[in-house]
């Protein structure tokens, strides 16, 4: 793996996403239709959305990051441009950390977006830094590309991707803390929370928004960033050139 070949690889896919509309609206419209959705849901309950709205900004840009990029990568490699670029010098690392780099930097796109969007169209109110609840986010959201990338190698279609969510983020969406608190839960739900990498981004999102300092919150942070970069070892390994 290369340096140039990486970020050559991460050019194409940001050249191919540009002349994609719908992924670039599911990635930057779409979390913040949702966020404006609960908003409105609760317009007459402002300390609702102060409550969850933190958490939503890392629910949402997750959700919809292993969305577009489990579905994305899979295309690569049903329609045999893997394979082709496999005949290359380009290796199955080059390939997925430039898909990781390229998504990254939408990630971080998106989530400067739905936190602006979060809190001057939809009156979220914090007692932290919003640059470092931006900056949870974008680490959040990063998160979420990278279990994409892990699960489209092990999928055979684009079907089977998007069955992945079911398996890889909804069982983290009960346990991580967002539904209620992990001390309230079962020992042993909170037991397996403690491996949810959403576990993490929740609580440090939760820290930045409540007024914590960077440093408090450095630990989930910390852990969010070590989920991120096994997940991304992971698909290295398993990741196939093409779909039998």
């Amino acid at each position: 793996m290369t340096a140039r070949r990486t970020f050559a690889t991460a050019r194409r896919i940001l050249a191919q996403l540009r002349h994609d509309p719908r992924s670039i609206g599911l990635i930057m419209v779409l979390p913040c239709v949702l966020m404006g959705l609960v908003a409105w849901m609760f317009e007459d309950q402002p300390q609702v959305i102060d409550q969850f709205g933190p958490m939503l900004l890392v629910v949402f840009p997750v959700f919809v990051m292993f969305l577009v990029t489990s579905v994305t990568t899979l295309r690569e490699r049903t329609s045999g441009t893997l394979e082709r670029l496999m005949t290359t010098p380009i290796g199955k690392g080059d390939f997925l950390i430039g898909y990781a780099l390229s998504f990254a930097l939408l990630a971080a796109l998106q989530a400067v977006v739905l936190t602006a969007w979060a809190h001057w169209v939809c009156g979220l109110d914090i007692a932290g830094s919003w640059v470092g609840l931006a900056g949870v986010a974008v680490l959040d959201a990063v998160l979420g590309s990278s279990l994409g990338l892990a699960s489209s190698s092990v999928a055979r279609t684009e079907f089977q991707a998007v069955q992945m969510m079911p398996v890889v983020i909804v069982p983290q969406l009960l346990i991580c803390g967002l539904m209620m608190p992990r001390s309230a839960m079962p020992r042993v739900l909170e037991l397996l929370s403690d491996a949810a990498p959403l576990t993490y981004a929740l609580e440090a999102a939760n820290d930045i928004a409540a007024g914590g300092s960077w440093a408090e919150a450095w630990p989930d942070l910390a852990l969010t960033a070590g989920f991120t970069v096994a997940v991304l070892i992971a698909g290295v390994l398993t990741l196939r050139r093409r779909t039998a």
